[in-house]
């Protein structure tokens, strides 16, 4: 069993700030892409920065230069650093991971974290 824990989602007015953490457990061998996605109310889910083992990253054109995401490989954490809030930024962000799990390593698995919630207020 895998499971993706995020935290760090709140209010906050525009202008501001907030750090998304997200961090994977269980039965891991390795982990592979790391990201971020959001879902807006009525919008389709969408990605908003991601990472690579080595450290290669990409982000939306949306968040470029206000974002920045960042991993632990020790820790099979993500992070998702976000400055400059905007209201459009309000929506739900997930967590995902490509996770090679023990005794099934010749295959990365999405898995997903459970959201959490940014509101951004102007």
């Amino acid at each position: 069993q895998v499971q993706l824990v995020e935290s760090g989602g709140g209010l906050v007015q525009a202008g501001g700030s907030l750090r998304l953490s997200c961090a994977a457990s269980g039965s891991i061998f390795s982990i592979d892409g790391m990201g971020w996605f959001r879902q807006a109310p009525g919008k389709q889910r969408e990605l908003v920065a991601s990472i690579l083992s080595g450290g290669r990253t990409n982000y939306a054109d949306s968040v470029k230069g206000r974002f920045t995401i960042s991993r632990d490989n020790a820790k099979n954490a993500v992070y998702l650093e976000m400055n400059s809030l905007k209201p459009e930024d309000t929506a739900v962000y997930y967590c995902s991971a490509e996770i090679r799990t023990v005794g099934a390593a010749y295959q990365p698995f999405p898995y997903w974290g459970q959201g959490t919630q940014v509101t951004v207020s102007s």
